[in-house]
């Protein structure tokens, strides 16, 4: 029987239950992460909880419990669970209260769930790369914040799956953002290129991970943003996050990028992600 975690308890799934007043049903009042599980441990898990009480305090929720002990609920939940290689869902809301859009009292407490599920890695598009198209950048100003509230990124998402893609690639009147689901860059002259961590994006733990990689293997790194036009004419593109790791794009829009292929920068990067997962 599957275990998820609600609040600080493991239950069943079965005998789990949200309220139907629940702030991040009702609302989407709320944050989230998701982390990725390899050999059945948490890849970078303190530095998506950093973010998850980082995303909380902007919307002005508590999380109820230290990043000390959610983390040991997670870790118990994955090994409950038996994942290996998978990934935790994590999200905390509000709290349950009569529907209002002013903030409920102090009487009422945010609620956390988690569950777990088993996410083999996209192995044969890693090596192959994958096509994107290129869509207007529709979200709120709040990109850095992780919140529940994902329908531009799903409409994107549904559009570049629709038209037999991997990805949407955003932009903001000609300025590339990042994608549907993951964070962008480009590579030109052997210089990997991507938006700056502001409000327009999220800053994701990849992200994150590749720009260190690049900083400690001499891989120029510059975060500036670039328009639609260059990503066209880039030499290299890809995009990553939690799920996709280091996921080359061999076309963008109809148009072939660069050799048709994943690039060198690109392939050099995935080489030494692996080495860092452990793959």
């Amino acid at each position: 029987m599957e275990k998820v975690l609600v609040n600080d308890q493991i239950l069943n799934r079965d005998e789990s239950k949200v309220d139907i007043e629940d702030r991040g049903y009702q609302f989407g009042d709320g944050v989230y992460e998701v982390i990725r599980v390899y050999s059945g441990q948490l890849f970078t898990g303190d530095e998506h909880l950093e973010r998850l009480y980082s995303s909380a305090e902007k919307i002005k929720m508590t999380v109820p419990y230290s990043k000390e002990t959610l983390r040991g609920l997670l870790e118990q939940l994955i090994k409950e669970n038996q994942i290996e290689d998978g990934s935790v869902y994590m999200q905390v809301t509000r709290g349950a209260s009569s529907r209002n859009h002013v903030f409920p009292g102090e009487n009422v407490l945010p609620v956390l769930t988690a569950n777990t599920k088993v996410v083999a890695r996209p192995e044969a598009a890693l090596v192959d790369g994958v096509e994107a198209i290129i869509a207007d950048d529709i979200r709120w100003l709040r990109c850095d914040i992780k919140s529940l509230n994902l329908l531009p990124n799903l409409l994107a998402k549904q559009e570049a799956v629709a038209q037999g893609c991997f990805e949407s690639i955003l932009h903001r009147d000609g300025t590339v953002t990042e994608g549907s689901a993951s964070n962008a860059y480009i590579v030109k002259d052997g210089v990997i290129q991507t938006h700056p961590a502001t409000n327009l994006i999220l800053n994701g733990i990849t992200r994150q991970v590749i720009a260190t990689l690049c900083k400690d293997h001499q891989i120029p790194f510059v975060e500036k943003a670039f328009t639609v036009d260059e990503l066209l004419a880039a030499d290299e593109v890809f995009v990553s996050s939690t799920t996709s790791e280091v996921m080359p794009i061999i076309r963008v829009a109809g148009k072939t990028v660069g050799t048709g292929k994943p690039g060198p920068i690109t392939k050099k990067l995935q080489s030494l992600f692996f080495a860092e997962i452990g793959r």
